[in-house]
Order: C-alpha cells, then sequence, then structure tokens
C-alpha cells in the first residue's frame, strides 16, 4: 500500500511540519506515505472568474503530472462526501481488497481545485463545511490515514 498527498504551495510552518512527519512515522508500520508539493500561482485578491479559473487549471496541470494511472485519487472538495473515520477506513480497505494499493489525496491551492483535477478523481471527499487552511489539511489527511489503519487493524486509538 502506497499513500501520497498532492499538495499545492510549500508547507513553511514548523509546528504543523513535525505534527505531519510524527504521523509520517507511524504510518510507517502500515504504508509508505509520502506528501508532493507543487508550486502554487501568485493570486492577487480580486481576481476575475477567468482569472481564477486560469490559477487553477495551471496548478491543475502540475497536479495532473504527479498522478500515475494507476493511482486511486481522493481530491479534496467542499462539496465532496463527507464520511465519518469508520467509513474512511472502510473505504481504504476496499481498496486493499480490491488490489487498488495506490492512494492520493489531493489538496488545492487557496482557490481550489481545476475541473480537470476533479475529473479526474474518483472519489471527491469533504471534511466537513469549514474552511480549513490547506496547509492544515496535509496534518489532517495523515492523521485521518494513521487512524483509518489503526481502524482496519481494530487496533486502540483515543476516541
Amino acid at each position: 500500500m502506497q499513500v501520497k498527498v498532492i499538495a499545492v504551495g510549500k508547507l513553511k510552518e514548523k509546528y504543523l511540519k513535525k505534527g505531519i512527519e510524527e504521523y509520517a512515522k507511524r504510518l510507517g508500520a502500515y504504508t509508505k506515505f509520502e506528501i508532493v508539493e507543487v508550486a502554487d500561482e501568485e493570486a492577487p485578491e480580486n481576481l476575475s472568474q477567468a482569472e481564477m479559473n486560469q490559477v487553477k487549471a495551471l496548478e491543475g496541470d502540475r497536479i495532473l503530472q504527479k498522478l500515475s494511472s494507476q493511482e486511486v485519487v481522493f481530491a479534496l472538495d467542499l462539496n465532496g462526501k463527507q464520511m465519518t473515520s469508520e467509513d474512511f477506513a472502510q473505504t481504504l480497505e476496499d481498496k486493499m481488497t480490491y488490489g487498488q494499493s495506490k492512494l492520493t489525496f489531493i489538496i488545492g491551492g487557496s482557490l481550489g481545485l481545476s475541473q480537470e483535477v476533479l475529473d479526474r478523481a474518483q472519489h471527491r471527499l469533504s471534511f466537513g463545511p469549514m474552511t480549513f487552511p490547506h496547509q492544515v489539511m496535509r496534518l489532517i489527511i495523515a492523521e485521518q490515514v494513521y487512524r483509518a489503519f489503526r481502524i482496519i487493524r481494530n487496533e486502540p486509538y483515543h476516541k
């Protein structure tokens, strides 16, 4: 099993890096885990819809270049499906059971994901209606994937 997170932008916050490193270390017992960063586009505050789409398209092209045809893609999308941790664990277990061993989670930039990336994804996943900084989502995904493996293996984990 391989779990990859593709994220737009560079993570600078040390506290987030430390948290992600901790979960990556814990995940080492279950899977190969990696985070791949792609460059973000500068996006001034007052962009037209066409300019926003252009920024998302450029970032989306960079994301798509990092994907192989064998990867099962989960795009983080506010309009995606919300799941409990148990449902998420079951989804991952189902993928493993059916030989889909390369799972990739995509975190867009501040404007979200291009339609091309959303179309490439087999799953759209939402962590709720609240807005989280995309840098924080890296930590949340790492924790939820770790939690899912603990659930799958019936191992204790705090509730």
